[in-house]
């Protein structure tokens, strides 16, 4: 009885000195990132580009009479109303107040211009609009209508608006420039209309 009570602690003794000396092994991982998902995904991203701008071009191709100009952002515009009077444009720090109307690539309206309301946008300091307009508007002028041809990627991406856009939805955005002004004069004149009203 006593050797039997030996050997069991000097069998319990081994096991546990053999589960402390064994040093725990670091697992490799079920799949090794071999850099092969990240290759298709940029393979997968330039073809979506790539069937957006073939869809773009054959627009533009169908009526050569309006002439596209093909901005360095990745996207092209035309002048519905062109203002060759003025030729400042909104910078940085500007306010700029605007109409739009976003279609599909088949001219169907998604959102009219009454249901996007005229919009406020402080340039560059605000991303409340999609890349596309941030960029397209400091290309216009005062009183300039532009019709802009926006691939997804400058538009609503892969997400969408969840909402009526869907995901990789390149779009027609129509925008209307009605005015814009530094931010410190338009701060100005609204501290003169309220000592206007309250004298």
């Amino acid at each position: 009885m006593k050797y039997m009570k030996q050997v069991v602690i000097m069998v319990f003794c081994g096991v546990l000195l053999s589960c402390c000396s064994q040093q725990q092994q670091a697992r490799r991982p079920i799949s090794q990132s071999s850099g092969t998902f990240l290759k298709e995904s940029v393979i997968r991203n330039k073809k979506l580009i790539s069937g957006e701008e073939a869809k773009i071009d054959s627009i533009i191709k169908s009526n050569p009479a309006i002439q596209y100009i093909a901005s360095d952002k990745g996207y092209w515009y035309r002048y519905e109303i062109k203002n060759t009077q003025d030729s400042i444009r909104p910078k940085k720090g500007d306010i700029a107040h605007f109409n739009y109307e976003i279609k599909d690539l088949d001219g169907n309206v998604i959102y009219s211009e009454l249901e996007l309301r005229p919009q406020t946008y402080h340039v560059d300091k605000e991303q409340k609009i999609i890349m596309g307009l941030r960029h397209g508007i400091k290309l216009m002028r005062k009183n300039e209508t532009v019709t802009f041809l926006f691939p997804s990627h400058v538009g609503y991406g892969y997400h969408g608006d969840d909402r009526r856009i869907g995901h990789n939805q390149p779009l027609i955005c129509t925008v209307t420039l009605n005015d814009f002004a530094p931010e410190t004069s338009q701060n100005s004149e609204l501290v003169k209309q309220t000592k206007i009203t309250t004298e």
